[in-house]
């Protein structure tokens, strides 16, 4: 497979730059594994799943990872996305300088402070922050909200809400779990109400996620890694729901990536660690039964992993259809109901 493969042409206005005012009025468009298309609306979701189905969230919460500064001595600007808060105070980032800064060297925090560069692992650099408080509390008062590249407009006041989950509890992730941006309290509440069941993951979505697949051979691409705890508590209500006949539905990618990361054997296990899974067409995603999910960039990891659960050819029609219809794009877009390409 080809990087070239997973191409498509998409209108630039297109691209959302800021949320709906209701996060549950976005559009959804329905794909089953065969027949025609529907077009919805995400608030109709209770209809179109059935008591004893279960959802599964990503609960991780972003946090504000971007920051700037200069380089002691030169007076450089530095820009610096936080990819992975480390334990004394360090963390993983991402460093933008005209020159990448040295070994030893000092980066001076427009917020106050200052950031030691320790160590260099590849476009990855390893800080040791000597700010006022502990690091995770300092970024909530001086962070800034890390919004996609494709956003081109800074964040603003609202951005602070709606770029989190209704349900985001643990802080780690540098950007938004952005299927589960859909779901307001008035919607969970309609499908509690329809008897749909709810279960959490935790995987903290790093940086990496907008990375560009650099190689052709597309199974030549490396996956960054990522944190992610799959419990005890889900895997069971998983298991209960399939036994009684209803079906899991993901919310996200990064569900699917968590729950096939917990596989073992052809067996969901609870599991908590790192995964750099890549998940393309030939891979059969065999822990869940259909997944909620946005519209994602061409040539993506993303875009080939709903390739590998709901068939390319049927993808990429409905992408198609999509872009004739005018759907918004990308994070705060509109989202896919998708159901795989034959039982699973």
């Amino acid at each position: 497979m080809k990087k070239s493969d997973f191409h498509y042409v998409l209108p630039p206005e297109l691209i959302a730059q800021a949320p709906l005012a209701e996060r549950s009025a976005s559009r959804l468009l329905v794909v089953p594994p065969e027949g025609e298309l529907a077009d919805r609306r995400v608030r109709e979701l209770p209809s179109l799943l059935r008591a004893g189905d279960l959802l599964v969230f990503n609960d991780t919460r972003v946090i504000p990872a971007r920051l700037f500064g200069h380089k002691r001595g030169s007076g450089g600007r530095v820009e610096i996305l936080i990819e992975r808060l480390l334990p004394g105070n360090e963390a993983r980032a991402q460093v933008g300088a005209s020159k990448s800064p040295k070994i030893g060297g000092v980066i001076e925090l427009d917020g106050g402070g200052e950031a030691e560069v320790l160590q260099r692992d590849g476009e990855f650099y390893h800080l040791r922050f000597r700010v006022e408080d502990a690091l995770e509390s300092w970024l909530l008062r001086v962070g800034r909200l890390p919004l996609p590249p494709y956003i081109r407009r800074e964040p603003g006041a609202d951005d602070a809400e709606r770029y989190q989950t209704v349900f985001a509890r643990q802080v780690g992730a540098v950007a938004a779990p952005t299927a589960g941006l859909h779901f307001d309290d008035a919607l969970l509440e309609a499908l509690r109400a329809g008897g749909i069941a709810f279960g959490h993951v935790t995987l903290h979505v790093g940086a990496g996620t907008f990375q560009p697949v650099r190689v052709d051979d597309v199974r030549e691409h490396r996956m960054h890694s990522e944190w992610l705890n799959v419990g005890a508590e889900l895997v069971e209500q998983i298991r209960k729901t399939r036994a009684a006949g209803g079906r899991v539905v993901a919310v996200g990618t990064t569900v699917v990536r968590a729950l096939e990361a917990a596989m073992q054997q052809g067996e969901l296990l609870p599991f908590a660690g790192e995964t750099r899974i890549f998940i393309l067409p030939g891979y059969r995603i065999r822990s869940v039964d259909a997944l909620l999910t946005n519209f994602h960039l061409p040539e993506s990891t993303l875009l080939m992993l709903v390739s590998a659960f709901a068939g390319k050819a049927r993808v990429f029609a409905a992408y198609e259809h999509a872009v004739r219809e005018r759907y918004r794009f990308f994070s705060y877009g509109d989202a896919m109901l998708l159901f795989p390409e034959q039982a699973q």
